[in-house]
């Protein structure tokens, strides 16, 4: 589940980052423009959000439970890897960017270059798919949460407590102790 955590915190990282860079023409001059990942595709941050949330619950729940949510965790994992991927060649953010700069809506980016930071959300993304799949291969060997203070279907009835003998101080802590009223008949 480490794996998971290192993969949902490098995809999120990621996508705060430079992805691509360029520069448009405005009034006759180069105007350079930059994007970050989350400018380009807010997916990725998402899916690692939701990714995360299931690495918590992979433990919280038992048997089909856990099969669910470890493939939510592995299908995260896989729709990261491809939001990022396709991001890779998007333009759309810089062409949007180009276009207020101009004030021009035809305007478009040019000398176009792009960051490794796409590829490191990928690979975020399938260390939080490698955690769905181990998830889904030994969840089932996991130890789950205890039962211990779930609360049953019916309220147990409550002992009747021996009545209270006002001469004995004792009886009337032990009457407090137990939210009793000792002064009651």
């Amino acid at each position: 589940m480490l794996c998971g955590a290192l993969g949902a915190a490098v995809a999120l990282l990621s996508t705060r980052q430079r992805w691509s860079e360029g520069t448009t023409t405005v009034a006759g001059g180069a105007f350079d423009l930059t994007a970050k990942g989350s400018d380009v595709t807010g997916v990725p941050a998402a899916l690692a959000i939701v990714g995360l949330a299931a690495l918590v619950a992979v433990f919280a729940v038992r048997r089909a439970g856990r099969l669910l949510v470890a493939a939510l965790l592995a299908l995260s994992g896989a729709g990261t890897v491809a939001a990022a991927l396709l991001g890779v060649s998007d333009t759309s953010a810089l062409d949007e960017q180009a276009a207020k700069a101009a004030g021009d809506t035809s305007a478009t980016v040019h000398a176009l270059s792009h960051t490794a930071w796409p590829y490191v959300a990928a690979a975020g993304g399938a260390l939080l798919l490698v955690a769905g799949l181990l998830a889904l291969r030994y969840g089932r060997q996991w130890p789950a949460m205890s039962g211990r203070y779930e609360r049953a279907g019916a309220p147990k009835p409550r002992r009747r407590a021996a009545p209270t003998d006002p001469d004995r101080p004792e009886d009337i802590w032990k009457a407090l102790d137990r939210g009793e009223d000792p002064t009651g008949a």
